[in-house]
């Protein structure tokens, strides 16, 4: 069993019931597959979108039955805090089993950030938290041509600047250069960019010069692998994006947009420094697809080709 891989339903309004079936019709290895959400609500949507699958409901790992579809059945009821709990009952689930060598890993399905509350930001600060490695989990975008990785996630852009500190850029690129080294066994070529734009033009009160130069330094004496502050508006063209692993943006859309515009669902979220293996695919939960049945799953086929090979 400890070679299975759990997928958490995620929220109940979106794609995910319809990229977890297309997901399954794809696959080779369905038999390391475990889905962890509540099987009447997962079984109704398959119905609805016409998709015949051969499902299992368990209680226990030890119902696991191969050749099947099988569903970790959680509860759930229809009100707004249950949709809370049960979102978080399957993450906490997967947690579990993930601590306790159960399954290999866990990957999950995109949530309404909003059920989270104003404690986390997304699912990556919970598992930080549940983890208790504040300030040295990571949010890896990975595809095998480049990553990227925001040192703030979904923060809003007013409230970016007092978080992009010496002490969080320290901790997340030592957290980052060591994580990446653990799970891909390379040592990572790492792009620093600054937060303003041409990096302030070198002034010298400015955050690039006063915070993310000695934070570079800092870390060059530590034998990381690391150059910049780099500007964002040029790093990721191909010239120069080609001589890097990873580029490390100060916040969310910085290196999101430009990524994603390059890959576009060819990717998926990795968060390095948990005690555990946590993926997700690289997009949220469509709900204005829902019911429409074009919805990609590309995403969650490499979060799952990533785990099955890692």
């Amino acid at each position: 069993m400890k070679n299975l891989i759990a997928i958490t339903a995620g929220e109940p309004e979106s794609i995910n019931s319809e990229i977890i079936a297309k997901t399954w019709n794809k696959i080779r290895f369905k038999n390391k597959l475990l889905i962890i959400g509540n099987y009447s609500l997962l079984k109704n949507q398959f119905n609805k979108l016409n998709f015949n699958l051969p499902l299992n409901l368990i209680r226990e790992l030890k119902e696991f039955k191969k050749f099947k579809l099988n569903i970790l059945d959680v509860k759930i009821s229809n009100s707004s805090i249950s949709k809370r709990k049960y979102i978080l009952d399957c993450i906490d689930l997967a947690h579990k089993f993930s601590l306790k060598g159960k399954i290999k890993g866990f990957i999950t399905a995109p949530i309404n950030k909003n059920v989270l509350g104003k404690n986390f930001l997304g699912v990556t600060e919970y598992l930080a938290y549940k983890n208790k490695v504040k300030n040295k989990e990571i949010m890896l975008i990975y595809n095998k041509k480049l990553s990227v990785v925001p040192l703030t996630t979904h923060l809003e852009i007013k409230d970016i600047f007092k978080n992009i500190t010496f002490s969080l850029i320290k901790n997340k690129i030592l957290s980052l250069s060591e994580n990446y080294k653990k799970t891909f066994k390379k040592n990572p070529r790492i792009a620093l960019l600054g937060l303003n734009p041409h990096n302030s033009e070198n002034k010298s009160d400015s955050v690039e010069n006063r915070i993310v130069k000695p934070a570079i330094i800092y870390l060059k004496k530590k034998k990381i692998n690391i150059s910049g502050p780099y500007s964002s508006d040029t790093i990721f063209m191909k010239k120069n994006r080609k001589n890097f692993d990873v580029i490390v943006g100060m916040y969310h859309d910085q290196v999101l947009a430009p990524f994603k515009t390059l890959y576009e669902f060819d990717a998926i979220n990795i968060t390095l420094g948990l005690k555990y293996l946590r993926v997700s695919p690289d997009h949220g939960t469509a709900s204005d697809l829902i019911g429409k049945n074009i919805a990609t799953p590309q995403s969650l086929i490499s979060a799952i080709k990533f785990l099955n090979e890692i």
